[in-house]
This record gives structure tokens, C-alpha cells and sequence, in this order.
């Protein structure tokens, strides 16, 4: 069930979405992102804060574990949201999957009543779960997600359906069923079916603009 906001505490709304890779979390984002008005959202997705690895060899990056929470900079994520919340815009950080490095490329943004933290370890660290006022899990069946993840790594990151199913069965399936699934206990609202549940998604949106002041404002 969701909970209770009290939205006069702070101006921002952050809302944390997780769920195993290629569940729909971006299908649930866009979603969240056309039910309000133009601007109003700002997303941090946690793939672009991998640790800096540039300095370590192509060939051994290429086979580092990065399904895991210490692949992730948790330390800058989180300094950047507080900066955000503090009405300070950021430098947000750019990854290369094909590099499996950090770009020297930023992208600036800027304070927005809603920001989204989006993938697939987000509720894995505390200091950043205590900063969510929304906590969501989007579920989908290993086998749906696989498909997601075949098509995907396959167009955008050059991979072959060998090379991904080898990297489901060696990684991503350990991984999921160790750090990614506990963390449905921390959510506060699970979406089955992924991105296709158009209830729950209207549901969450619904919610989410009575939590704005600028929408309920307009009322």
C-alpha cells in the first residue's frame, strides 16, 4: 500500500524505481514522466554511475561484475540528489557500455518538483533508500526479461544472443536472486507484469500528481 506523504516537508518528490534488468522500469518512468506536465521530472538513472574504471585495462573490464552494489558510485549518486533537493542544479555523469567506462561528457540537470532514481540496484543502498519518499519494485517473469535483455544488449551494446545468454547465466540470474529480489521488501508499491500493468502505472501516477502542490494548486 502507499503511504502517507507529507509534501510540505520538502518541495521535491524522489521517487526510487528498481526491479531485475529488462522488467519495464523504463517503461514505468516514461509513464510517470507523460502524466505530468512538460519539465517536471528529472531522472538519475543508476547506469550512469558506475564507478570510474577507466584507468583499469579494456580486456578486465570487460568481465568485471557490474550487476553487484559495489559497482555502483553510491557516494556520488547520492551527493548529487541531495544537491538537487538543496535546489542545486548537477553535472550528471555519462557511461559507455561499450567502453565499460565512464565519458568524460556531462549532462546538466536541474531541480525538477519530481526525481526519479531509476535501476536496478536502487533499493539495495540505505542512505540512498532513505531519501525515497516513493519506493517502487517493478516485477516481471525471468523469462520476459531475458527476451528484454537479448533485444536490448543486442541493438544498443553490440552483443551477440550468445554473449547475453552467457552473461544471463553466469551473472545476471546469481545476481538478481542475491541482491536485486530481497529488495522488494523495501518497496512500498510492487508493479507485476512490468511496464505492461497499465493499472498499477496509472495507479502510481494518479497518486503521485496528489502529492505535487503545483497540481493540486490547479485544482
Amino acid at each position: 500500500m502507499l503511504k502517507a506523504i507529507n509534501t510540505e516537508e520538502s518541495e521535491m518528490l524522489v521517487i526510487g524505481i528498481a526491479g531485475g534488468t529488462g522488467s519495464g522500469k523504463s517503461t514505468v518512468v516514461r509513464k510517470i514522466i507523460e502524466s505530468l506536465p512538460k519539465d517536471e521530472v528529472a531522472v538519475l538513472p543508476q547506469d550512469c554511475y558506475y564507478n570510474d574504471n577507466h584507468h583499469i585495462p579494456l580486456e578486465t573490464r570487460l568481465k568485471m561484475n557490474y550487476d553487484e552494489p559495489k559497482a555502483i558510485d553510491w557516494n556520488l549518486l547520492t551527493k548529487q540528489l541531495d544537491e538537487l533537493r538543496e535546489g542545486h542544479a548537477i553535472e550528471r555523469p555519462t557511461y559507455d557500455f561499450l567502453t565499460c567506462a565512464r565519458l568524460p561528457e556531462t549532462v546538466k540537470i536541474e531541480p525538477r518538483e519530481v526525481v526519479v532514481v531509476e535501476g536496478i540496484l536502487v533499493l539495495c543502498d540505505k542512505e540512498l533508500r532513505d531519501r525515497m519518499d516513493i519506493k517502487v519494485f517493478v516485477d516481471a517473469d525471468a523469462d520476459e526479461r531475458l527476451i528484454r535483455v537479448i533485444h536490448r544488449d543486442c541493438i544498443e551494446r553490440g552483443r551477440t544472443p550468445k554473449m547475453v545468454i552467457d552473461r544471463y547465466e553466469e551473472t545476471l540470474k546469481p545476481m538478481h536472486e542475491l541482491h536485486i529480489e530481497p529488495t522488494k521488501r523495501y518497496a512500498d508499491l510492487i508493479i507485476p507484469q512490468g511496464g505492461n500493468n497499465k493499472v498499477a502505472i496509472k495507479l502510481l501516477t494518479d497518486y503521485i500528481r496528489t502529492l505535487l502542490p503545483s497540481f493540486r494548486n490547479r485544482q
